[in-house]
């Protein structure tokens, strides 16, 4: 049985790219970069593969991971400044512990 997006992004051995849909229908491929629990929620970092109206090439997408109860699964991006700025500081914070780390 195949994994949906959520259940790809929460398994730490799968680390391939994630295909969601954007408002058009069309598929857009993402690199994983990092499952952020932020303030009672999960977030994840994605990096989308391939040129993407509004989003610059060293840029990545902050989506809420949340539970919707008739598909299971919704992934919806954060728009709020603040949310994002919170997430990628939890995120920056976690990398220099893993570099402290080594």
């Amino acid at each position: 049985m195949e994994k949906n997006a959520i259940e790809r992004l929460l398994d730490e051995n799968d680390l391939g790219t994630i295909v969601l849909y954007d408002e058009n229908d069309k598929e857009v491929e993402f690199e994983q970069i990092a499952i952020i629990p932020y303030n009672n929620e999960v977030y994840a970092i994605l990096k989308p593969l391939e040129e993407m109206e509004g989003v610059a090439d060293d840029e990545a997408i902050v989506f809420l991971l949340d539970a919707d109860e008739e598909t299971d699964e919704v992934l919806s991006v954060v728009e709020d400044e603040n949310i994002i700025d919170a997430v990628f500081d939890a995120y920056y914070k976690l990398l220099d512990e893993e570099e402290n780390n080594e």
